[in-house]
């Protein structure tokens, strides 16, 4: 069985033919369409869904999928997490990863400090935030929002050995 990816989530309906609205974690955000099919997980329930039609409305994205016929039917599948499989995302160059890949690396600092592990990521605009939860085996138990800015402040990543080394302070 593939390994799935949470890649969006429904969080509204969208008139009354059984539309919902997407809100989605891939870049781009229309991405999210072409990741077929759909697996809806909404607390302990999950299913597979097939998207018949998505598109882009105003901001953001819609979505048609299939046996969801009107504005009742959808409002049930509010909430509903989007995951699909790992493997259809496209390869990266080298040097390029996916959030979900350093989430849960360790990362130390130039002074072999052990700062934590990488909780989430999130965007700001400027650029992305490394979210370091500090550990048992970290140096103290201070939570640290790390820049990702490559070569700068993200000097390695090694998926193999699940590291990080930053240029960061453990007193930052």
């Amino acid at each position: 069985m593939a390994e799935k990816l949470l890649v969006g989530k429904i969080n509204g309906v969208y008139g009354v033919k059984g539309w919902v609205k997407v809100y989605s974690y891939t870049e781009p955000s229309e991405q999210i369409l072409n990741y077929l099919p759909w697996y809806l997980k909404k607390g302990a329930k999950q299913h597979s869904v097939k998207v018949v039609e998505g598109k882009k409305q105003g901001k953001g994205l819609v979505a048609l999928t299939d046996g969801i016929e009107d504005r009742t039917q959808a409002e049930e599948l509010i909430g509903s997490e989007i995951w699909v499989d790992k493997d259809q995302l496209p390869n990266l160059e080298k040097g390029d990863y996916y959030w979900h890949q350093l989430e849960g690396l360790e990362v130390f600092n130039e002074a072999g400090e052990f700062l934590g592990e990488v909780s989430h990521l999130f965007e700001t605009g400027a650029n992305d935030v490394l979210v370091v939860k500090a550990s048992e085996k970290s140096i103290d138990d201070m939570e640290r929002l790390i820049p990702y800015v490559e070569k700068e402040i993200v000097l390695e990543i090694d998926l193999e050995e699940r590291r990080i080394l930053v240029a960061w302070g453990s007193d930052l």
